[in-house]
């Protein structure tokens, strides 16, 4: 009884790695639609979302190392997650480079002034940060338990 118990514990067993995995799966497909996404915003576009045209015209002049960091997080993490679902032991450094992917945007975005001028991103991205990071770690403590292959 006690070993069936242990293997539903969240991030240790089967059912566990499904909820992170299957989260997993649909944040970063959310987040790879955004990527997609943000191919076609215009001045604009983002004027409409509430962005104020200053605010606008900073994000759409990042340089495109900014995107490819957006890109390598948030597919490294659709990947990994994917990865994870079928417990697979890849899924760990996929996850260590899409958080490291975030981590280089969110230095990015302190550096080229987004926080400081679009106050909302810091949230949003600090977000993403913590889910990437709580997806690492229950990989690790998955590869930990042995129940990656």
């Amino acid at each position: 009884m006690t070993a069936q118990i242990s293997q539903t514990r969240f991030a240790g067993g089967p059912a566990g790695l499904l909820v992170a995995a299957g989260a997993g799966i649909l944040w970063n497909a959310y987040g790879a639609w955004q990527f997609a996404l943000s191919f076609f915003q215009t001045r604009e576009s983002l004027v409409a979302a509430g962005m104020t045209p200053s605010q606008a015209e900073l994000y759409l002049s990042l340089p495109g190392w900014i995107s490819l960091a957006f890109a390598i997080g948030v597919f490294g993490g659709l990947i990994g997650s994917v990865a994870l679902l079928m417990k697979r032991a890849v899924a760990l450094p996929v996850f260590g480079v899409s958080l490291a992917g975030y981590v280089l945007l969110f230095a990015g975005d302190t550096y080229y002034g987004v926080f400081a001028n679009i106050p909302s991103q810091l949230v949003i991205l600090a977000v993403v940060v913590a889910i990437a990071a709580a997806l690492f770690a229950v990989t690790i403590h998955a590869r930990n338990r042995g129940t990656l292959a």
